[in-house]
């Protein structure tokens, strides 16, 4: 489904690169909303994007080989495994690990993961082992091709959300989500793993197929931002294998790819020794221990099995300088360091030696925060990591996202803070930030370990199996933590910084949008001026304390209901604000906050545009009246908090995620934004200063131009949904963001949500000493919002350009349809004939053409604006596929309104869709979004009661009735991104 946002649009456009490192089988679904996403201590930068276990405690990444690939670490390591799971390895080599976890209850989570990437390609396979993680799902000796996904579907797992995979440089893993832990579901899951392993028939035919979606998704991955990793990559890691070796590989390679050449990948990496079971769930272990073993016993390598390669050695390299062109990238300046990798194994002096760079990253990454967050910042954003990179080298770096044309500036800037670090070290209180703030971390995450989720135990298992750590607990990792802190020195953390920066560099890379004479020169002259200039001491902060204790007199309860079927409390308090409470045992330890103000974009002006693409940031930034944002993080350092700021249909929302002791300061922290708010210009002068870079990002891809255009079309040109040109960007002022939200601030309707491990008694209190405590708002009453247009349809697309490759192309249709609330059952109809689509598309775009990566259709339903919602279709290909797209549709759609769907077709829409409400219902965040609004507008309260039996009623009838009704001829609306120049 398509629902273009603001949010959604600037969280593409990050500033920061990432890792494009990683290939999926299938496009992962959105991730929940980041509003409910708690602050992080800095220091968490991860630049190089490699996934760690263990949080503010970096995971040990050792040199491969120098530990057996297939033997625990723990039998080599001092260090207890979590006790929780357990551990084990079959006759044949291969590896296991079983973990009993009942949140959410019923559910599993099965990972296969094979230890073979990219990096164990030969020249002639560049590409084939994302290739074959495609073909493991289509046919094996037992399973025929086209067969898996739509077993996995009767089972109730969604393509992409329950069912997916991923090819790295290092492995290659499989994952299923199984909604519920029946002898069926998970017999069957693990029968279609182990077809997986040493199974799969590899037909030429099938794979010439599948060679065009692999196609269609290395020109989804070929981004400006992808490009630029590249070169990062060649940069800090020249001459080694890894820098030629990413997973979607050559396109000449996966062209001319035979059988031959992916079975021999094939017997070579997916051997039962180089394999690891991972199940972790609400089952028995014994009989889930059982099972693995009778499943995977009788698996055995075909042939000699793959020799690792030479991954090489860092190069001694002094300063070098490199200078590129990439026109919608961002400009980036990047200061590296390069040494050997560490081949010790895990041990607490490992962990603690890494502690050490962490914590002294840490105070970096604090310092050139406030530099980002100062009146005249010499950059958009920076962050500093210390990491092993792929077993190939040990890299220090500073990245910076520079504002077009002044990558100077921040290059002075980060080679100034990098010699100011290694000349002045850390200070104690510096230290003593930041072991404050990486405690907090570990703490919560020790008490909430009970009750962490199912599939972010089995990831995080995955996650340290490509070096030889120990898989230890939240409360071990808590521990070793403290431990080591007793000790740890700022003398001992400015010579470890010192060390870190000490190795063969800098290396630097800046890229800019057009190249000149001369740029490369005078980019070595700035380093080398840059390095000979003056350094000081660094000025530090000063302690501060927390001021926003109180708000005025306690607020009282004018009115206190319950809502007994769904254990929530709806709170009025005497001014007007008001409490929604949930109290859960979802997740120990965990309570999401939301804070629900005036109402959002039906407070803003339809017929022009306004700074409220920047307020996601810009008001946050702004910080407080007594405080800067830097201040707030600085007082509130060891505590478990979030400031978030987002615009949603109907509100302005403030919102974090926290634990019950500090549940207070997280309320007085969303109480002091809204009571006394800092507006302080540079924080819009900074997001406005970023806007060009975001606009060439957008408009250097297809999908970027999609989501910056479509919003706004698909309201009828309503400005509230687009996204400001260069020009009106230009024009706004920080005093415009101000008048935009200063009186839904100071005296709008306010709506508080609390959901979590939290007692009624207690949320009342909290509010009533902070929001309850505030003057008298307007009261809390049902939008009755203007209707939105949806575009007339047109028999021609609409077009639009991109700036990016010629072969790329994005088709999109969508047919009006109506809103959520005013008929829940029909919207749920809607939802499952969008499912249907969804498959259609599958099926005949990609398995069936071979035309594309990621088609998706969805529906899409207001539950705010009267009849407004639609059904839609998108997908990536190229230009000349086009036509064919539209007719394929087109066929599709007539199809579902002239017959109705099979019973096994509605089974496979509807069982996934059934299984993911009941999965989503046992978490905090779907009671905070299912709860918003819901003391203003009863009807959400009525639409929470009924949706799993609206949802299980859905007949095949219902659907070709919804088809009939709205998927018209005459009706839809069709868009074309095509690349500029071909029109």
């Amino acid at each position: 489904m398509i629902r273009p946002s603001r949010a959604a649009l600037l969280a593409s456009c990050a500033l920061a690169l990432s890792a494009c490192g990683t290939f999926h089988h299938k496009p992962p679904p959105a991730q929940a909303n980041a509003s409910a996403g708690a602050e992080r201590p800095a220091g968490s930068h991860h630049l190089f994007a490699k996934r760690g276990a263990k949080g503010a405690v970096p995971a040990a990444k050792a040199l491969r080989g120098a530990a057996p690939d297939n033997v625990w670490a723990q039998t080599y390591a001092g260090l207890p495994p979590d006790p929780d799971m357990r551990f084990g390895t079959l006759p044949n080599g291969l590896r296991y690990v079983v973990m009993k976890n009942a949140t959410p209850g019923g559910q599993s989570s099965l990972r296969l993961r094979i230890g073979a990437g990219s990096l164990e390609e030969n020249d002639q396979q560049q590409g084939l082992a994302h290739l074959l993680e495609h073909m493991a799902f289509n046919g094996s000796t037992h399973v025929p091709a086209g067969e898996m996904i739509k077993i996995l579907e009767r089972h109730g797992l969604a393509f992409g959300a329950d069912t997916n995979a991923y090819t790295s440089q290092e492995e290659t893993v499989y994952k299923l989500d199984l909604p519920k832990s029946d002898a069926d579901t998970v017999d069957t899951s693990l029968m279609l793993l182990r077809e997986i392993g040493g199974e799969l028939t590899l037909d030429q035919g099938v794979m010439d197929n599948e060679k065009g979606v692999v196609l269609s998704e290395e020109r989804l991955r070929d981004t400006p931002g992808y490009r630029l990793l590249k070169e990062s990559f060649g940069q800090t890691l020249k001459g080694q294998l890894v820098a030629d070796r990413f997973p979607i590989g050559k396109v000449e390679a996966i062209k001319a790819a035979t059988h031959n050449l992916l079975a021999d990948y094939y017997r070579r990496w997916y051997r039962p020794e180089n394999a690891v079971v991972v199940a972790v769930g609400d089952f028995d272990a014994d009989a889930m221990e059982a099972q693995i073993k009778a499943k995977f016993g009788d698996w055995r390598g075909v042939g000699p099995a793959g020799t690792r390669p030479n991954l090489g050695a860092p190069e001694k390299r002094g300063p070098e300088t490199k200078l590129v062109a990439l026109p919608g990238a961002t400009p980036l300046v990047q200061l590296a360091w390069t040494a050997p990798v560490d081949p010790s194994l895990d041990s607490a002096a490992r962990r603690r030696r890494d502690l050490v760079d962490s914590l002294g990253l840490a105070v970096l990454n604090r310092r050139l925060d406030r530099l980002v967050r100062s009146e005249n910042p010499p950059f958009v954003g920076a962050g500093a990591e210390r990491s092993e990179l792929y077993h190939s080298a040990k890299v220090t770096s500073i990245r910076a996202a520079a504002r077009p044309g002044e990558w100077k500036a921040a290059l002075d800037s980060m080679v100034a803070e990098q010699r100011r670090l290694v000349k002045f070290g850390v200070s104690q209180s510096e230290l003593a930030a930041e072991i404050d703030g990486q405690r907090a971390v570990l703490k919560a995450s020790a008490e909430g370990a009970k009750t962490r989720t199912t599939p972010s135990i089995a990831d995080d298992i995955v996650a340290t199996l490509n070096s030889p750590e120990v898989e230890t607990s939240p409360a071990e990792d808590l521990a070793l933590f403290e431990a080591a802190v007793k000790t740890i020195t700022p003398a001992e953390v400015s010579a470890a910084m010192a060390k870190a920066f000490g190795g063969d560099g800098p290396l630097v890379l800046t890229s800019v949008t057009e190249a000149k004479d001369g740029d490369q020169k005078e980019l070595a002259d700035a380093l080398t001026a840059a390095e000979k200039g003056p350094v000081s001491a660094p000025v530090l902060q000063a302690d501060l304390t927390w001021p926003y204790y109180s708000f005025g007199p306690v607020g009282e309860v004018a009115e206190q209901t319950e809502v007994a079927d769904l254990d929530t409390v709806f709170v009025r308090f005497k001014n007007g604000v008001r409490l929604t409470v949930k109290p859960t045992k979802f997740r120990t330890d965990q309570i999401l906050v939301q804070a629900r103000i005036g109402h959002g974009l039906l407070d803003l002006p339809s017929d022009r545009t306004t700074p409220a693409w920047a307020a996601a940031s810009a008001f946050p930034e702004g910080g407080l009246g007594k405080l800067t944002a830097e201040d707030v993080d600085q007082a509130l350092r060891s505590r478990i908090v979030g400031r978030n700021f987002a615009i949603s249909d109907s509100a302005f929302v403030e919102a974090g995620a926290t634990r019950p002791e500090d549940l207070d300061v997280q309320l007085q922290l969303l109480a002091a934004h809204v009571a006394d708010p800092g507006w302080r210009p540079e924080a819009f002068q900074r997001m406005k200063s970023a806007a060009p870079t975001i606009l060439d990002q957008l408009s250097a891809t297809p999908a970027g131009v999609l989501n910056r255009d479509l919003g706004g079309l698909l309201h009828g040109g309503d400005k509230r949904w687009g996204f400001p040109d260069a020009a009106a960007i230009s024009a706004e002022t920080p005093k415009e963001l101000h008048d935009l939200l200063a009186q839904p601030l100071s005296s709008g309707p306010i709506e508080i949500v609390v959901v979590g491990d939290i007692t009624v008694d207690k949320a009342i209190a909290a509010v009533a000493s902070t929001f309850g405590a505030l003057p008298q708002r307007a009261d809390l009453t049902a939008p009755n919002p203007a209707p939105v247009s949806f575009p007339a349809a047109d028999a021609k697309p609409l077009v639009r350009t991109h700036k990016g490759r010629a072969d790329q192309a994005i088709g999109f249709i969508a047919w009006p349809t109506d809103d959520f609330l005013s008929d829940t059952q029909r919207a749920r109809t809607l939802s499952i004939l969008g499912e249907v689509m969804q498959l259609r598309v599958t099926d005949q775009l990609r398995r069936a053409e071979g035309a594309t990566y990621s088609p998706s259709a969805g529906s899409s339903v207001s539950d705010v604006f009267p009849h407004y919602g639609y059904l839609s279709v998108r997908v990536e290909i190229p230009p000349a596929k086009l036509d064919g797209f539209f007719k394929d549709v087109d066929a599709i759609a007539a199809d579902l309104r002239t017959k109705p769907v099979s019973a096994d077709e509605l089974d496979r829409a509807k069982g996934p869709a059934v299984e993911s409400l009941l999965k989503r219902r046992q978490t905090n965040e779907y009671w905070l979004t299912a709860l918003a609004g819901a003391q203003s507008d009863p009807r959400k309260l009525a639409a929470i009661r009924t949706s799993e039996a609206q949802l299980s009623r859905v007949s095949a009838a219902d659907v070709q009735a919804a088809a009939q009704t709205y998927l018209l001829d005459g009706k839809a609306w069709k868009m074309e991104v095509k690349p500029a120049g071909a029109m």
